[in-house]
């Protein structure tokens, strides 16, 4: 370990303050190319500054907290949690590797009170032996985003490990973050289960995000009434500046000031946002929209499955048809027949 008070005392306390514009550049983030290179997003002061702050207006974060690190620094800056936690003097406790049983120790050792993590790190952490899970300390609060969580998942980490988890959403081309999926007051009623699947959802704007909007072809809001797919859009503080020497690819993403995302979402009629799908995600069968998040989450519900993945296959009939991968939990049997049962019920 490398203490930081003795490398303060290490150095000297003078250094040259440059002038920072808002509008400067603090980052430039790639994101992975799957059929075209990188492209880098141009992040600005202003668009991390504000993303701090209203990171900071809903989770209240102060230095006595101590935060694990499960997600790497780089990406989409850490959530901006590298910034943050050093801005409110939060102890960063860092790991070269994510390992279920060692977030556990570490968790223990360190008096970890808050830490970030994918939905894939939540679901290891879920399938580690009870006996661990038994032991841990309750109270940890948990940010998770990356991709939608499985209303499964979210109720076995409240229920089993009493852990408070929020659901966030964004992009790296935002900052990163857009919405936060918070409790209302109505929610403390329903059962864990529940509110497990209210908390699936990605939420609402952060105040200090700006606006969203989930848009049909036409580039008309669509109705909130939890069935009418449409994109997700967002203008405001923490839209990105562009992609670096990429003004075509610029042009293609924010229209008229709005980004789009490219993710598929209805509005529910309490204003939340739920994501379906990624647009070229999408399953099409028969002419019917199948979203492979929601097949996933039903699998994910069944008590064998550990891991799942759903993608579309070409179908002679239905030009596609979903077909599911499956991990099973250690030591535990079931066949295809019954999870297909499983989802049809």
């Amino acid at each position: 370990w490398i203490k930081y008070e003795e490398t303060l005392k290490s150095h000297s306390p003078s250094f040259s303050k440059v002038d920072i514009s808002e509008t400067d550049l603090i980052t430039i983030n790639y994101t992975s190319g799957t059929t075209a290179r990188p492209k880098g997003v141009m992040i600005t002061h202003r668009n991390a500054y504000v993303n701090i702050m209203g990171t900071l207006a809903h989770h209240h974060l102060t230095p006595s907290d101590r935060y694990l690190w499960t997600l790497p620094m780089f990406h989409a800056n850490g959530w901006t949690f590298t910034w943050i936690n050093t801005a409110r003097g939060i102890v960063h406790v860092c790991l070269r590797k994510v390992e279920p049983l060692l977030i556990y120790q570490l968790i223990k050792e360190e008096n970890i009170t808050m830490f970030c993590a994918a939905p894939t790190v939540l679901i290891s952490i879920s399938n580690v032996p009870e006996k661990i899970r038994a032991g841990a300390p309750k109270g940890v609060r948990l940010f998770t985003a990356g991709a939608p969580p499985a209303a499964a998942t979210i109720e076995l980490i409240e229920r089993e490990l009493g852990w408070e988890l929020t659901h966030v959403y964004g992009l790296t081309e935002t900052a990163p973050l857009i919405t936060i999926c918070e409790p209302l007051p109505e929610h403390q009623n329903l059962s864990i289960e529940d509110r497990a699947k209210i908390k699936a959802r990605q939420g609402v704007e952060l105040v200090s995000s700006g606006e969203l909007l989930v848009v049909d072809e036409d580039g008309a809001e669509v109705p909130h009434d939890g069935d009418s797919l449409g994109e997700i859009t967002v203008r405001g503080n923490v839209v990105m500046s562009g992609y670096f020497n990429d003004p075509e690819a610029t042009e293609a993403a924010i229209k008229n000031g709005w980004f789009r995302s490219g993710d598929a979402a209805v509005v529910n009629q309490d204003g939340y946002v739920e994501i379906r799908d990624r647009f070229k995600d999408v399953i099409i069968s028969g002419g019917e929209n199948i979203s492979s998040v929601e097949l996933e989450g039903c699998l994910l519900s069944h008590p064998a499955v550990q891991e799942v993945a759903v993608v579309g296959m070409r179908h002679e009939k239905w030009g596609e048809a979903p077909h599911a991968f499956v991990v099973l939990k250690q030591d535990v049997k079931t066949s295809e027949d019954e999870l297909k049962l499983h989802v049809r019920d």
